[in-house]
C-alpha cells in the first residue's frame, strides 16, 4: 500500500491541501494520505523538522514524506528527493534536512524534472506530487536528476555545557503548552554524573525529574524526558508556557552541585 504523508504550514482554511490531495489521488487512487500537521508556524523550518523527525519512523518502510514548508527553490536551495532509513522525503533543501537527520542521508537527488505548471508558487502540487508518483510507481531516483553528496546546513543553537551547568533553550511548545528544550537526555546523564541538580527558568525552580506528568499534583510543575528524548517542562493539567511566561527560545538552565 502506498503511503504519503504531508507536513505543511498551510493551515486548513484554504484550498492548498485539498488541491494536493486531489492531485495525488488522480494519479494514485489507492494511496493512503496521512496529515502529519498543517499547522506548522509559517516558514518555520525547525518546527517542521522537529515534528517530522519525531514521527516518520513510526510509518512503514517505503513511506514517502512531502514537506510543504518554504518550498520556493533557488540555485542555492534546490528541490530534492532523499532516500534515508528506508523512507523517502521530498522538499526544498533549505536546511530542513540537516535538522531532520543526524547524519548525511544515504541518497540525495536534486530534482530536475519539469513541474506540471509554468507557474512557480505551488511546487508541492505541481512538482513534488509528480516526483512522488514516479517513486511510488517503481521509478528510479536517478531518473529524477543528478546525485548530491551533501545537504544544506542550518545552524541550530546547541546547549552550552560546563562542568557545573547546562544552558539550553525551549525549542518547541506543543499544543498543551509543554516546553520541550534542546537538552537531550544523553547529555544530561553525561554532565550530571548522578549529582544533585536544579533546573531553573524565569523565577521557577525544579530539583527532581519524573517519568510521568501525574507524578506531581495538579497543577504543579514537572520536569521529565519525553518520548522525543529531550528535557520537557510541563504543568500537570496546566499550560506551562502561559503560566510560566515561557516561549520558544526562552532560556533554561541546569546547575549541578
Amino acid at each position: 500500500m502506498a503511503i504519503i504523508t504531508l507536513t505543511t504550514d498551510w493551515g486548513t482554511s484554504d484550498y492548498y491541501l485539498a488541491a494536493v490531495k486531489g492531485t495525488i489521488l488522480s494519479f494514485l487512487p489507492q494511496t493512503t494520505i496521512i496529515d502529519i500537521s498543517h499547522h506548522i508556524p509559517q516558514y518555520d523550518l525547525s518546527s517542521a523538522a522537529f515534528t517530522l523527525r519525531n514521527c516518520y519512523r513510526n510509518f512503514p518502510s517505503g513511506s514517502l514524506h512531502i514537506i510543504g514548508v518554504n518550498t520556493e527553490e533557488s540555485i542555492e536551495t534546490p528541490h530534492v528527493v532523499i532516500h534515508h532509513n528506508d523512507h523517502y522525503f521530498i522538499g526544498c533543501d533549505n536546511g530542513i534536512f540537516s535538522m531532520l537527520f543526524d547524519e548525511i542521508p544515504s541518497e540525495i537527488v536534486e530534482i530536475e524534472v519539469p513541474q506540471d505548471s509554468d507557474l512557480f508558487t505551488f511546487s508541492t502540487k505541481d512538482r513534488f506530487v509528480k516526483v512522488a508518483v514516479h517513486i511510488l510507481q517503481g521509478g528510479y531516483l536517478d531518473d529524477l536528476g543528478g546525485r548530491r553528496s551533501f545537504i544544506n546546513q542550518r545552524m541550530l543553537f546547541q546547549p552550552t555545557v560546563s562542568e557545573l551547568s547546562i544552558k539550553g533553550l525551549v525549542m518547541h511548545v506543543d499544543s498543551y503548552g509543554n516546553l520541550i528544550t534542546n537538552i537531550p537526555q544523553k547529555l544530561f546523564k553525561q554532565v550530571s554524573k548522578n549529582r544533585p541538580f536544579e533546573i531553573y527558568f524565569n523565577a521557577y525552580r525544579i530539583k527532581e525529574l519524573h517519568t510521568q506528568y501525574r507524578e506531581v499534583d495538579v497543577p504543579e510543575l514537572v520536569a521529565l524526558f519525553g518520548s522525543h528524548g529531550y528535557l520537557e517542562i510541563a504543568i500537570n493539567q496546566g499550560n506551562a508556557a502561559s503560566l510560566c511566561g515561557m516561549s520558544r527560545n526562552s532560556a533554561v538552565y541546569i546547575n549541578f552541585s
